[in-house]
């Protein structure tokens, strides 16, 4: 009986992470919910599991989703539209300067609502703007290339830009202010190396001279197929006032912050989340008259289901031994003193990452580092590195992380040519001396503060 509960849930795991990767047009919840059931079938988790597994994720599953209707709110303000005007204007007609206003774009919406989510919004925005721009295939890539890698990464320096760091933080019982304090600095530099790495990389084919654009004359409606979120449009037809913005950009990183301070006082994450959510909706609804009935419509309830079904077919592979092999894997690794740890750690959760994925990946990874037995700070450091592996390492390849594969379904949808090929002959000169250097920072950085 066990060796067909062993066979069954490994054989569900592996076809679904392959079918994700077969068809990632098709919603991610769906395999995943399928696989979730025949997990559960073959007993290798339990009803009593169940309760567990909701318990864990419920509250990140909940931030999550609170964050992404944050950002549907934003689009009804016009936010992505004005933002997109921003760019263009504040680049001044030089391709270098809208590289870098390009990447601080995908950086600070993966921290404002999440890597996934930043994907989605970033790159339709992107591709209106190339499209705009009239710019070449080839002189497109440099900017939708590097912005999917460094919005992906982002996820990194704070764990609520991503639902598997916050499930990973409730396993190895780790409060956000924690988190952020150990991995910001660490993260931000490697995302500052990272971006260096990808401008040298780009630097032959950013054109230097774009069409000079006039703030405002971008208006709604021109190419309705990249509407980011698939949002209704404000009801006016002209871009929102910068003054406008400004004040809904400083709520948001009011609410933002509020997380963070959450934690500190021990108070609910998600609860935070929701209250801040509610208040932008209800200002929405003042200042738009837009009733909060479409996020019922509008919000990826399927995130939820996902998050759910990924975490019971990890927690079979844990039932059936998964665990107690990589714990034999991993004790010598993390025995070797903080550097080992953190490289050792990080290096692994890549490659496993760039396997099987970094959602799965990393759940197994942290569950197993419950089970080592560490002295609190090297677990810490441990899990830091394994957030770096499949937050940055996973970029390797592009089915190491859900984001790049939507994103290459984005892109293609748009008929933009990226290959396999283009893809690797970046990530592979870039990503392994980011990993390394991120790792090296972090295991320094909390022997030197903490």
């Amino acid at each position: 009986m066990h060796d067909y509960m062993m066979f069954t849930t490994i054989a569900v795991f592996l076809c679904t992470i392959a079918f994700m990767f077969w068809r990632p047009q098709i919603n991610e919840a769906i395999p995943a919910t399928v696989g979730a059931m025949i997990v559960i079938l073959s007993g290798s988790v339990t009803l009593g599991d169940l309760g567990v597994i909701a318990t864990t994720i419920g509250g990140a599953a909940v931030t999550i989703m609170a964050t992404i209707v944050m950002a549907i709110v934003l689009e009804s303000f016009g936010f992505f539209h004005w933002a997109a005007d921003t760019l263009m204007a504040k680049a001044k007609g030089s391709g270098i300067r809208l590289f870098w206003y390009t990447n601080l774009l995908c950086f600070l919406m993966t921290l404002f609502v999440n890597n996934d989510g930043s994907i989605l919004i970033t790159t339709p925005i992107l591709i209106m703007m190339l499209s705009r721009l009239r710019l070449k295939n080839h002189q497109k890539i440099p900017y939708l290339l590097s912005g999917a890698l460094i919005a992906t990464a982002s996820s990194a320096p704070i764990g609520v830009s991503n639902i598997v760091n916050l499930i990973a933080l409730k396993i190895v019982d780790m409060d956000l202010y924690m988190h952020t304090a150990m991995m910001f600095v660490p993260a931000t530099l490697g995302l500052v190396l990272l971006a260096l790495l990808l401008f040298l990389n780009f630097y032959r084919v950013l054109p230097r001279k774009l069409p000079i654009h006039v703030p405002g004359q971008w208006r709604y409606g021109q190419d309705p197929r990249y509407h980011p979120l698939k949002g209704e449009p404000p009801p006016e037809a002209s871009l929102p006032n910068a003054a406008f913005m400004r004040n809904v950009l400083i709520f948001v990183l009011v609410v933002r912050i509020g997380l963070f301070v959450a934690s500190y006082f021990s108070f609910p994450v998600w609860l935070a989340a929701v209250i801040g959510s509610a208040a932008l909706l209800s200002w929405r609804w003042y200042y738009l008259k837009i009733s909060p009935r479409d996020m019922i419509r509008k919000t990826p309830w399927y995130i939820l289901v996902f998050a759910f079904s990924m975490y019971v077919i990890v927690y079979g592979l844990n039932n059936i031994g998964l665990t107690d092999w990589l714990i034999r894997e991993m004790r010598p690794i993390v025995s070797g003193g903080l550097l080992q740890a953190s490289m050792g750690l990080g290096f692994l959760l890549s490659v496993l990452s760039n396997i099987f994925n970094n959602h799965p990946a990393l759940m197994v990874g942290t569950i197993t580092l419950t089970e080592l037995g560490l002295d609190p700070l090297t677990l810490k450091i441990s899990y830091l590195a394994s957030v770096i592996g499949s937050d940055i390492g996973s970029l390797l390849l592009p089915i190491g992380t859900l984001a790049t594969i939507m994103w290459l379904h984005i892109v293609r949808k748009a008929k933009i040519k990226i290959g396999w090929g283009d893809y690797l002959n970046v990530t592979f000169r870039v990503i392994p001396l980011s990993l390394c250097f991120t790792l090296i920072v972090l295991a320094y950085w909390v022997q030197w503060v903490f």
